[in-house]
């Protein structure tokens, strides 16, 4: 039986250009196998270079068949591009309810294209964990572009803007989309619109209210929010929709923000990091470690309050001292009963 291969020969292989090797990494950083450290160790140096574009907006708006024009019109300047298309959880097998090769089928024999859908698995904010690595890995490999399409999940898609250099958000006539999008507050996370399915009744309204928004929001010295109307399935205005992703790129490099922006994606992915580490370590402190257990217990009976709880977690300078030391978890016995 053939060894499996290692993660650094894995990265080495995907470095070269090797797709398939790729796609294991994608697997593995998407199982959150123990290897995952390694693997965005190796890759990090390598990151940096591809720009990553944000497709958001509400489910049924045309999402994919707009993706599917922007990929052609990469392509057309002969530049690559990876795809991650975010779709529901399938109940029954806990992947994703649509698959790659029904997406986009007619560039799934690219070599300049890597497609990989991916499931949202209990992820609330439109985007699931393991996302950012795969996108890293993407980037690694070399590719000029990654589009980063959302399950579209309405005021839980603000996700999208930690992992993007451009958000596109994709409004629909008729949907009550302008309303939504004000309460959502995707407003501020917005870089482009885009009103698809603009042959419909009420496209020109939504433009309207969507100018009439924009010139009422503070002005930005560096980029002027536009708004695109598209018909994805004709065709019609994605090319001035990738003009507009290109333009941006170059307002967010000439003015300094693109480095600033990844500088706080990099600061919130150590904060989560630290955040899962942590709340990790909670869940095991409340199984083995009886002075913790003991509070829980205390809540759930209601004898004592969460914020009390908590109070007296922060106040525990062993309970703290369990939760940050790592030889400790390993270290632990359940209490004797």
């Amino acid at each position: 039986m053939k060894e499996s291969k290692t993660p650094p020969e894995l990265v080495s292989e995907m470095l070269s250009g090797d797709q398939l090797a790729l796609a294991r990494l994608i697997t593995l950083v998407e199982r959150d196998t123990q290897d995952v450290p390694e693997i965005m160790r190796l890759v990090y140096p390598h990151t940096g270079r591809a720009h990553c574009v944000g497709i958001t907006g509400s489910p049924g708006g045309g999402k994919s068949t707009l993706v599917d024009r922007l990929v052609s019109l990469i392509r057309a300047e002969e530049r690559t591009t990876g795809i991650v298309a975010v779709d529901p959880t399938s109940p029954f097998s806990s992947g994703a309810v649509l698959g790659d090769r029904i997406r986009m089928q007619r560039h799934y024999l690219d070599k300049g294209v890597f497609i990989r859908s991916m499931a949202t698995r209990g992820s609330h904010g439109g985007l699931p964990l393991a996302a950012k690595g795969v996108i890293m890995l993407m980037d690694a490999f070399g590719m000029d572009y990654v589009l980063i399409e959302t399950v579209g999940v309405g005021q839980a898609e603000l996700d999208i803007m930690k992992r993007s250099d451009t958000v596109v958000v994709v409004l629909v006539p008729g949907a009550g989309d302008t309303v939504q999008t004000m309460k959502a507050g995707i407003m501020e996370i917005a870089d482009i619109f885009a009103i698809n399915k603009a042959d419909l009744p009420g496209a020109n309204q939504v433009l309207i209210d969507l100018e009439t928004m924009l010139e009422m929001s503070p002005a930005d010295p560096v980029w002027k929010v536009p708004v695109v109307t598209t018909q994805a399935n004709q065709g019609s205005g994605a090319d001035e929709l990738y003009q507009q992703i290109q333009a941006h790129r170059q307002a967010l490099v000439q003015s300094g923000r693109l480095a600033e922006r990844r500088r706080e994606q990099r600061r919130d992915e150590v904060l989560e990091g630290v955040q899962r580490s942590i709340q990790t370590r909670l869940l095991e402190l409340i199984q083995h470690d009886g002075e913790f257990a003991a509070i829980m217990a205390r809540v759930a009976t209601g004898e004592l309050d969460p914020y009390s709880a908590a109070g007296a977690v922060m106040s525990s300078e062993s309970l703290l001292q369990s939760c940050l030391s790592a030889e400790e978890v390993g270290r632990w016995e359940p209490p004797k009963t």
